[in-house]
């Protein structure tokens, strides 16, 4: 099995060690600093170094059977028995430490404002990661948990530690949830400086030496993902500051451009959502009195037919709607959009308006009463209409 650096220290990241086999690109070592993926956590990358080569490590996995841990590499890899020598990728390993640090917090977190709040499961492969909750916390459950995670953090300084206990040990320990292994059982736990922890898991991931060094922690949104489960997004670490920042200067960009403090941006733009709603209802209102106005403009013939050409294809449907009792509108607008409506039973405006397509080119379709598509060829639409119509309905 393959020897892992990573939990003696995972501030341990330059190391030597031997090629124990091969496998295609694949090396396996003696030992190793590289924490594979698993529990949630994403693979380290960063590079091998031998004699006479050197290969970057792509992915790194633990075979389960077997222990030993394998090393993706982009080129050919050194044979068994090579001294090489490796070094992780830092800054990936740092944001990998906050995230699951940030998970263990969070969901510590939840658990105190409500024990209901179980973790069914986490992920944190992604600067936005998830942890899956039972219970069904709501909006107010999130902030709480945010809140009371943030003043923690605040006020009471949490150190790393990771004792190996025996699996009848386990007992002595409030565990957030029960431990999945057995035997020899590694414990990730936060606690204060009077000894007392704020959360203690079983956990074979890397984390920050300071909970602190896991903050901020901010939940961005919550989803609904089965029955009873709720799964919450969130980001950790400098990763989360960046993106608070990021989204700060450009909200404060935005507020400039209505001449606001970032403070009042939502009530700015909350003004101007109704003003929009009124204007789409003003509108509204002149379009149907419009196409009101073109209807009674347009004569209709011996058989109750009228064609109406409009300017605007947000005409249409006003011109086709509200037609009476015996009564046809067979109306074109730009760019090819066409309508029939019919207040004739025996005239199916869906099927008239299909023939009439099949002529010119296009798609459309509806009901007896309404139907609405767009022609290929508008020049000809009016006499397909008339073609495709009984010689009594001619227009």
């Amino acid at each position: 099995m393959t020897r892992p650096l990573y939990h003696q220290d995972p501030g341990q990241l330059a190391f030597r060690a031997t090629v124990h086999a091969v496998s295609g690109s694949e090396v396996a070592l003696d030992a190793t600093a590289f924490y594979p993926a698993g529990g949630g956590q994403g693979a380290d990358h960063g590079v091998l170094r031998w004699p006479g080569g050197e290969a970057c490590v792509t992915d790194t996995r633990k075979d389960k059977a077997t222990g030993l841990i394998w090393h993706m590499l982009d080129g050919p890899p050194p044979a068994v028995g090579t001294a090489v020598a490796g070094e992780v990728d830092a800054a990936r390993r740092w944001r990998h430490m906050a995230r699951h640090s940030g998970e263990h917090l969070l969901a510590q977190a939840f658990v105190r404002v409500n024990p209901a709040f179980a973790v069914d499961a986490v992920n944190m492969t992604h600067p936005e990661c998830t942890l899956d909750l039972r219970g069904e916390p709501s909006e107010a459950d999130v902030r709480a948990a945010e809140t009371l995670l943030r003043e923690t953090l605040a006020r009471r300084p949490l150190t790393l530690d990771t004792p190996t206990v025996p699996e009848e040990d386990l007992s002595r320990y409030p565990l957030r949830r029960a431990a999945a292994v057995r035997g020899q059982v590694r414990l990730v736990i936060f606690k204060g400086a009077d000894g007392q922890p704020f959360d203690v898991s079983a956990c074979g991931g890397t984390h920050v030496p300071q909970a602190s060094l896991a903050a901020p922690v901010v939940v961005l949104r919550t989803e609904r993902i089965r029955g009873g489960v709720t799964r919450v997004v969130f980001m950790a670490g400098e990763e989360a500051g960046e993106y608070l920042g990021g989204v700060y200067r450009e909200t404060r960009a935005l507020a400039q451009t209505f001449s606001v403090p970032v403070e009042q941006l939502a009530g700015r733009v909350e003004a101007l959502r109704a003003d929009l709603a009124a204007g789409k209802a003003q509108a509204a209102g002149l379009r149907d009195s419009l196409a009101h106005l073109l209807v009674t403009a347009t004569l209709p013939d011996g058989q109750g037919w009228r064609t109406l050409t409009l300017t605007d294809p947000a005409l249409l449907l006003p011109v086709l709607s509200g037609v009476p009792a015996g009564e046809v509108r067979v109306a074109l607008a730009p760019g090819g959009r066409c309508g029939i409506a019919s207040g004739q039973p025996d005239v199916h405006a869906g099927e008239l308006l299909r023939a009439a397509l099949a002529v010119t080119g296009g798609k459309g379709g509806g009901r007896p009463d309404l139907a609405q598509g767009a022609t290929l060829n508008p020049a000809d639409f009016f006499a397909a209409v008339r073609g495709a119509l009984a010689p009594a309905h001619s227009l």
